[in-house]
């Protein structure tokens, strides 16, 4: 097997920071120590790559985290995944929030990689579903990792430096909950257009009902966005006029959503799940502190956000059949809470 810069740290007693100083010269090295890590490259024959000496070349040994996601423990969890792998490494974390519709995101990235001197990044969406971005970043020669909302196939076909979310399975799962409970009419509060786990959740809502030869009625769908607020308006909007459409369940794009949604349905006297059905999308802290708790698709955001980290820093050492092995699909998983019951008769 190849051998890698762990290897060298573990051999000489010292962390990987300090092999990659030594191997990049730094004068702040101690005789000692600078003696100890060559006598472990010499005896392992360890021949560092390009890509390993650029990741561990910067100055401040640290990698990007960069969002556009008002969810707050969607990036609380995101950050403490990518930040457990960075302190197995010896690099800090740097978290960058921004607007991905701003008009100078390039600009943007350009000033933070040049002031941070940032050896990578990991991109949540949809940041990491903007193709101007990612060019951006191969004409800069940054290393990074992006986190897309896709299936089995996608990866199939993709750059090795990509993690996927099947959030399509996850919604055709939930619809399917809905309607072994007896639901037909499900009302679906959509998220954010731009993002591409939005498409994908209502595509597993439509092949679920097309599934169970269930027709759809598109004045079922409210177009919102990721948050709580949306999340009543659509559940007004759906359930007006005392509710003449006849919903018995509500699909929303995330569990903020659904809380919304659960929040209005109460506000108008409807019995949850007696009376209508809620579920969510996440399993963030939304969906446990409700009354009742929301019945939702888990997708564990720390786990793979410290994959995703994990991924840029095998890619920084070159380690290409590695790379392959960890790049994957993670398939969040249904938790079935009070939210939802058998459609009342």
């Amino acid at each position: 097997m190849k051998v890698t810069i762990n290897d060298v740290a573990k051999l000489a007693g010292v962390s990987m920071k300090t092999v990659s100083r030594v191997i990049n010269k730094e004068p702040s090295v101690r005789q000692k120590t600078y003696d100890q890590v060559m006598e472990a490259v010499k005896a392992l024959n360890y021949q560092p790559n390009i890509a390993a000496r650029n990741l561990a070349g910067t100055s401040s040994f640290a990698i990007g985290l960069v969002y556009d996601n008002p969810n707050a423990y969607y990036v609380i969890d995101m950050q403490n995944g990518v930040l457990s792998r960075c302190k197995d490494e010896g690099y800090e974390l740097i978290i960058h929030p921004c607007d991905s519709t701003a008009d100078d995101m390039e600009e943007e990235f350009r000033t933070m990689i040049k002031r941070s001197r940032l050896a990578g990044l990991v991109l949540t969406p949809p940041l990491s579903e903007q193709q101007k971005i990612i060019d951006l970043l191969d004409e800069l020669g940054i290393l990074y990792v992006r986190l897309l909302s896709g299936r089995s196939e996608d990866a199939e076909h993709s750059a090795s430096n990509c993690i996927f979310v099947d959030d399509y399975t996850a919604a055709y799962e939930i619809t399917e909950h809905h309607i072994a409970h007896g639901h037909h009419n499900i009302a679906f509060v959509l998220g954010d257009k731009e993002h591409k786990s939005t498409s994908e959740r209502l595509a597993g809502y439509l092949d679920a009902l097309k599934a169970h030869d269930i027709a759809l009625d598109e004045s079922l769908l409210f177009q919102g966005t990721y948050s709580f607020e949306s999340g009543v308006q659509g559940a007004k909007s759906l359930l007006a006029n005392n509710n003449e459409k006849g919903i018995t369940a509500i699909l929303g794009g995330n569990d903020e959503v659904a809380a919304g949604a659960l929040f209005a349905a109460r506000l108008m006297n409807i019995a949850i799940p007696e009376q209508l059905s809620i579920s969510g999308f996440e399993d963030s802290p939304f969906s446990r502190q409700t009354w009742p708790k929301l019945t939702t698709a888990h997708q564990a955001n720390n786990v793979i956000s410290e994959h995703a980290a994990r991924l840029l820093f095998s890619k920084a050492r070159g380690n290409r059949k590695q790379d392959k092995e960890l790049q994957t699909v993670f398939t969040p998983s249904i938790v079935v809470r009070e939210s939802t019951g058998r459609r009342s008769q």
